[in-house]
């Protein structure tokens, strides 16, 4: 099986390391050649344009900033397209927009090109040591076919569903993540503005249920998730725990955009009659008006 690999920035050049590692024949190309440096002096070999690299392999990996760059890859001059032959695979590992992802395979499959999304989460140092999760989307006999070569970059391979399902998984993991992140940055400053050291700080924070990630692993599955709000917190001690935070921030002067959403979400929830229920009920007006609930059971 021999692979082909465009895109060996930051993540893609060691991602393109374990396949190489593993033994298959790789060939590499990127727009700038000089990240393609360590792979070549490893024994791959260098692909003149995505046409050139695609037309002499059966699976063609990329690992792209963007769907900017994957589109010009694919489709631009001397790109993709022109030169991948039939019953090969397109294997995008870009985080990538789901109907661009779609649209590529409903115009590949009419070459007789299957495609597979598998984006990957763990980073740069993840790549390098293989700890990577990849979140592949597409035909679950693509996915047995190509197993070996996402076997050779990931340690977790997980099957999300139809193609583009892997983007959709990966699009809403990062942005629970980063939001989570200016949450956790929000109430740190709030507690540092009054009068607590950053260090003391994160120290409770990574020893309390949120270094835990005890909601999502216990809370919410035992509540929203499963439709259960008998109260293990109640709304009402919640909604008066966010009040205590919003005026301990306005006195010191900090902002809490996120945290001011979320009180006025309880607030709303309050007004529903939900103060006796769990404190998860008020993550109901959010499935609400999304048309989804969240029950795992």
């Amino acid at each position: 099986m021999r692979v082909g690999f465009i895109g060996t920035g930051s993540i893609g050049q060691p991602m393109a390391g374990q396949v190489l590692a593993a033994g298959f024949s790789l060939v590499v190309h990127d727009i700038d050649r000089s990240s393609t440096t360590p792979l070549l002096e490893a024994g791959a070999e260098w692909g003149d344009s995505p046409k050139a690299l695609a037309q002499q392999c059966d699976i063609v990996c990329t690992c792209l900033p963007g769907p900017p760059e994957f589109q010009q890859v694919v489709y631009g001059t001397d790109g993709i397209l022109e030169g991948i032959a039939a019953g090969s695979v397109l294997v995008d590992h870009t985080t990538n927009s789901p109907e661009l992802v779609r649209d590529t395979h409903r115009t590949l499959e009419s070459a007789g090109v299957a495609m597979l999304d598998a984006p990957v989460s763990g980073g740069a140092e993840g790549a390098r040591t293989r700890d990577l999760t990849m979140l592949v989307g597409g035909d679950s006999d693509i996915i047995d076919r190509c197993k070996p070569v996402l076997d050779a970059i990931a340690r977790t391979v997980m099957y999300v569903g139809d193609i583009g399902a892997g983007c959709v998984c990966k699009i809403a993991h990062n942005c629970a993540g980063f939001s989570l992140d200016m949450a956790t940055v929000e109430c740190l400053t709030m507690g540092v503005r009054a009068g607590v050291e950053p260090s003391v700080l994160v120290d409770v924070f990574q020893k309390c249920a949120i270094g835990r990630n005890f909601n999502l692993h216990t809370r919410l599955p035992d509540t929203l998730f499963s439709g259960d709000f008998e109260p293990r917190f109640a709304l009402k001690t919640a909604l008066k725990d966010m009040r205590l935070a919003t005026e301990l921030a306005e006195r010191y002067g900090v902002p809490m955009n996120l945290t001011n959403v979320c009180q006025a979400e309880m607030e709303e929830a309050m007004t529903r009659g939900w103060a006796d229920l769990d404190s998860s009920a008020f993550l109901r007006l959010q499935e609400e008006r999304s048309g989804v609930q969240l029950r795992l059971v």
